[in-house]
């Protein structure tokens, strides 16, 4: 029997068989299971294909288990806190992990801690990447949802707080999931809430591009792989799919059944806390507080599989399965190092001894070179200063030097024009 190219990774809160288990989505069997301890909602995630993390339920702990190495726990990363969400980087290089209302944020090849976030009022309840690993988006019991550019926040000079690039605030009420769509910063981001409402934004923009509202609390979301559609758990049990390619779509409507794609999946008789589409969008997987883990087919709108399990589902997602996941005798290219529970490892005692270089990302320790506009800004200043007669008199050589800065600015802006519109014909222009 060859390996699977899907995998179903579930955990649920009782983990009296397994912490958290690996499925074959197509036939249910179970194909690893991982024992130790259980994790938290919105806290079970893959790293970089060799590792599953996994945030301990009330713990200030993250379980950590080689992938194909599944009966023994490997480590314990040891927080500064219970940890509410967790997720890893879709290019294996960083860790983030809420706790309390604050993000923090580790690089993986070193264990340092690089910045801890503190633009959140209360408790973080999830957190996620885009697919290119270049911005993640949090929410919160505050009702907000932040999207921060991962190279704005690592960053050397550690003088100015990073800020987030957009404050998503139309929630009215504690945010309980998120999806991030594909494309990177092109992506768009579906919101979950208790105030029955999901909202779908653009990250580049950060504006809101559809509110739906529900009859009830909405407590996961997630989008297709062609995003034609936007599947919405509820608190009731019922799973809604809204389609996004509706012909009458407004920017803002109240969820109606109709023969649009607006349909409703029934089979759940508690909470639905997890969502996820396969690549091919061919089928939806559930889970649930009454403790079941469904596939779903999305064209007819059939439970065709039921997974049962001794708890209510914690985390569930249907994944790539890694490389080495089913090779027992590999092992991770690179040993995972001790995670700093502190910003500056080396004055709190830790990382002691470990050598090696760091590098990251962040501004030139030399003085960056200006751009175009920023050398015309500096050229016009000075042309405002030269026809100050208190800085250089008045004289013909004062009307000379003012008619060459009038020139250089005037070429500097036209090799801004002519940037800009190269900008814009590659980036406009059809593949």
């Amino acid at each position: 029997m060859s390996a699977p190219m899907e995998v179903v990774l579930s955990a649920d809160s009782a983990s009296q068989l397994w912490n958290c288990a690996v499925f074959d989505p197509h036939t249910s069997t179970n194909l690893l299971s991982y024992r130790g301890g259980n994790s938290s909602p919105r806290a079970l995630t893959v790293l970089n294909g060799e590792y599953i993390l996994g945030a301990q339920l009330g713990k200030n702990f993250i379980n950590v288990w080689e992938i194909q190495r599944k009966d023994q726990l490997q480590q314990k990363i040891v927080c500064p806190g219970i940890v509410t969400c967790l997720t890893a980087s879709p290019n294996g290089l960083y860790v983030l992990a809420g706790i309390a209302e604050a993000i923090y944020l580790w690089e993986v090849s070193t264990g340092n801690l690089l910045v801890i976030l503190n633009r959140h009022y209360q408790d973080l309840s999830c957190v996620h990447f885009t697919d290119d690993s270049s911005h993640f988006v949090s929410g919160g019991k505050d009702n907000l949802a932040l999207v921060w550019n991962l190279a704005s926040v690592v960053q050397v000079d550690s003088s100015h707080d990073p800020e987030p690039r957009h404050v998503l605030s139309r929630h009215s009420l504690p945010i309980t999931d998120i999806h991030c769509g594909l494309m990177g910063p092109q992506a768009r981001v579906a919101t979950a809430s208790l105030d029955q409402t999901i909202k779908l934004w653009e990250i580049s923009s950060g504006e809101m591009l559809l509110s739906v509202l529900f009859d009830v609390s909405i407590m996961s979301v997630t989008l297709d792989p062609c995003e034609y559609f936007a599947y919405c758990g509820g608190s009731d049990g019922s799973i809604f799919q809204v389609s996004l390619c509706s012909t009458a779509l407004s920017r803002e409507k109240t969820f109606q059944s109709d023969s649009e794609g607006n349909q409703v999946f029934k089979g759940h008789r508690n909470l639905v806390t997890c969502l996820s589409v396969s690549m091919d969008g061919t089928l939806l997987l559930s889970g649930s507080h009454d403790e079941t883990v469904r596939m779903w087919d999305v064209q007819s709108k059939q439970c065709i599989r039921c997974i049962n399990h001794k708890g209510q589902v914690t985390n569930a997602a249907i994944i790539p399965a890694p490389a080495n996941m089913f090779l027992p005798d590999s092992r991770p290219a690179i040993p995972l190092p001790r995670f700093s529970r502190h910003l500056n490892p080396t004055e709190q005692g830790e990382g002691a001894g470990t050598g090696g270089v760091c590098l990251r990302l962040g501004t030139s320790c030399q003085e960056p070179e200006e751009t175009y506009l920023e050398k015309a800004e500096r050229l016009h200043s000075l042309m405002c200063a030269v026809t100050d007669k208190s800085v250089f008199g008045d004289g013909e050589n004062t009307k000379v030097r003012v008619s060459e800065l009038e020139e250089e600015v005037r070429t500097l802006k036209k090799i801004n024009k002519d940037l800009y519109e190269f900008s814009t014909q590659l980036l406009t222009k059809p593949n």
